[in-house]
């Protein structure tokens, strides 16, 4: 798990960007969601640069080996691209050159061919991405990387809502979170959680206004 510090900075970070909000927002699910994360709005050279370095920051705390990145289209491509980029001048890691791989969408029928651009996958390959909602660029991610010999390692998001899906009344037992850990056997490494945007309502009190709504659906939705 990452450090205090770069969960809470990442939470002031997001919040400081625009991509964290509060107030009322209806979200896939179709629930009333009193905050909206939408790390689509990281959408400057600068705010990308910072968001792949708090992604460094949190795959070096978790003290996980790695060999490569993996980024699945297409949220996935500029966040593996940076965080390798991040990864090549953070501190700990010694100079070390991180390679990355994304897949295309839709096989390319000319010049080099397939689905799979970048490194060659192999050893123990992280898969990069914004949240894990369905779970289904995980599921599309973990056949890619078997199919060509590596093994998954990781996934690292930006946030993790620590939320259960399903309707009111029939909730599933755990968040897509955990349910993608006990399904593939990996850790799941989140910059930031819900938890953390809780603490920062606690001690803000520009936003404590905020506070309870969120507490509430956490307690109705939260795991």
């Amino acid at each position: 798990m990452a450090d205090s510090s770069n969960r809470t900075d990442f939470v002031r970070f997001s919040l400081d960007q625009g991509v964290l909000r509060f107030g009322q927002f209806k979200v896939k699910s179709g629930r009333i969601s009193p905050y909206f994360f939408n790390a689509g709005l990281f959408n400057t050279g600068r705010s990308i640069g910072r968001l792949a370095q708090f992604y460094a920051q949190a795959l070096v705390d978790s003290g996980l080996h790695f060999d490569m990145l993996f980024g699945p289209a297409y949220k996935g491509i500029p966040l593996s691209t940076a965080t390798s980029v991040a990864l090549a001048g953070h501190p700990s890691m010694a100079a070390r050159d991180v390679p990355f791989a994304f897949n295309r969408k839709e096989a390319k029928d000319h010049g080099e061919g397939g689905m799979l651009v970048g490194a060659p996958l192999q050893g123990k390959v992280v898969i990069i991405d914004d949240v894990i909602t369905a779970g289904t660029s995980v599921r599309e991610s973990v056949e890619i990387i078997r199919q060509a010999g590596a093994e998954p390692a990781a996934v690292l998001i930006a946030l993790d809502r620590m939320e259960r899906a399903g309707p009111d009344g029939a909730l599933s037992a755990h968040s897509a979170v955990q349910d993608v850990a006990a399904a593939y056997g990996i850790p799941v490494v989140s910059i930031a959680s819900l938890a953390d945007i809780m603490a920062l309502l606690d001690g803000d009190a520009q936003l404590a206004e905020h506070r309870e709504a969120v507490a509430a659906y956490r307690a109705r939705y939260g795991v």
